[in-house]
């Protein structure tokens, strides 16, 4: 099943959104090409930019039979649909009920075209074979892949930073408390992982035995904690909640998974902002190596907004996926050493516990604040590259799936 195109003339049909296409074809198959055997001409419409077929137009069966070696005149008028945007069309032969030519790796006519206002337009038209086509649009998938998401942030970054401060505020309004529950919510709960771990339990740290040692590697360790638990915990629900937003056609929803990711940022914030009062109170030195936080905090943000983009996306679907996320994270904090030491864990098991994202970033806060020393640079740069694919890919599976949000709240 091959053809081979020749003369081709493609022309905007003016005023109706119409293309007039004619050509040659020249049977280079082995088989005749015949009315009767389901031999026509046609094309199909696809959207360029989710490559979803938007429909398909009338066959243009051959006057003659068309033995293999000869060629026949073909003429077609492509129906554009009537609203403005750009389409990409697929002029090829076809044999009913079997297949497409092009889809046996014939070339075909691919052509680039715009809707405004009524009239189509053509913009270029090449002849190609599939496989051409699916490279360019893995190139294409690629290059959206990578600039997308950091598009999205830098486009709407007032609008994160606006509802991110909408949302923080909105938490706890009408509380007594108010915005001091930012503070107050994560000492409460750093205060009561002490009680039962430092105090009833007695873990220790090292060969070091004053409660001050636990309190301040508990602390270290629970700040990358705070702010990737708080937004994955929120992630999987964040589409529902925000279902009037999703809606909106002009609405941004790829941004709903970034709130919940920086505003478990601003509770890293304020959590910091308790770890540095302990260390003041401890009389513990600000070390240098302090200035290596925005290396940890790089990859455990990409990490995050990854996680948070699939998780939201799955969410839609999943409706228990909330539920099954407070026991995964629940289950996650205790692998994960921060309310006991490393020494704790199996010999064995350590080199499986150390692929654990949030053990490096643990390890990572605690040298930089507490030991003097620089992070693990070979495992930071592991960490790096793999914060940098789940970001990447989180994105592309929300995007992917968002054009089905509206139908499914």
């Amino acid at each position: 099943m091959t053809a081979h195109f020749q003369d081709v003339r493609v022309a905007a049909g003016g005023a109706e959104g119409k293309i007039e296409v004619a050509c040659q074809l020249e049977n280079t198959g082995g088989e005749v090409w015949s009315r009767a055997a389901g031999y026509a001409f046609s094309y199909q419409i696809f959207d360029p930019v989710t490559d979803t077929l938007v429909g398909e137009g009338a066959r243009a069966a051959p006057e003659r039979d068309v033995a293999p070696g000869q060629s026949a005149e073909f003429h077609l008028s492509v129906s554009l649909p009537p609203e403005a945007g750009r389409y990409r069309i697929f002029v090829s032969p076809i044999k009913e009920d079997l297949a497409w030519f092009y889809e046996k790796g014939s070339p075909f006519l691919l052509i680039d075209s715009t809707v405004k206002d009524g009239r189509a337009s053509v913009a270029r038209h090449r002849v190609v074979t599939f496989g051409r086509v699916r490279w360019e649009r893995l190139v294409r998938s690629l290059g959206r892949a990578f600039w997308y998401p950091w598009r999205s942030l830098i486009r709407h970054r007032s609008l994160i930073r606006s509802m991110v401060g909408r949302d923080i505020a909105g938490r706890y309004r009408g509380s007594y408390g108010g915005l001091f529950w930012t503070v107050i919510h994560p000492l409460l709960m750093m205060v009561t992982y002490y009680f039962v771990f430092g105090i009833v339990l007695r873990t220790r740290f090292g060969n070091d035995a004053r409660p001050s040692s636990f309190v301040l590697y508990f602390l270290a360790g629970m700040l990358p904690w705070l702010a990737f638990s708080e937004a994955t915990g929120r992630s999987a629900g964040v589409i529902p909640e925000c279902r009037t937003f999703v809606k909106k056609l002009v609405f941004p929803v790829e941004i709903l998974p970034v709130n919940v990711a920086v505003a478990g940022l601003v509770s890293e914030a304020f959590g910091a902002m308790i770890f540095v009062g302990g260390l003041v109170y401890f009389g513990r030195p600000f070390p240098a190596t302090m200035l290596y936080l925005p290396l940890l905090v790089v990859p455990q943000i990409l990490f995050t907004l990854g996680l948070c983009w699939f998780l939201a996306a799955l969410g839609v679907f999943v409706r228990d996926l909330g539920q099954i996320l407070g026991f995964l994270l629940t289950m996650w904090f205790f692998i994960t050493p921060i309310c006991y030491p490393e020494a704790s864990l199996p010999a064995g098991w350590l080199w499986l516990f150390a692929q654990n994202p949030l053990c490096i970033l643990v390890r990572g806060y605690r040298a930089i604040f507490l030991e003097a020393a620089a992070p693990d640079w070979g495992a930071l740069g592991k960490l790096t590259a793999v914060s940098a694919t789940v970001f990447l890919a989180g994105h592309a599976w929300f995007y992917k799936l968002r054009r089905s949000f509206a139908d499914l709240l």
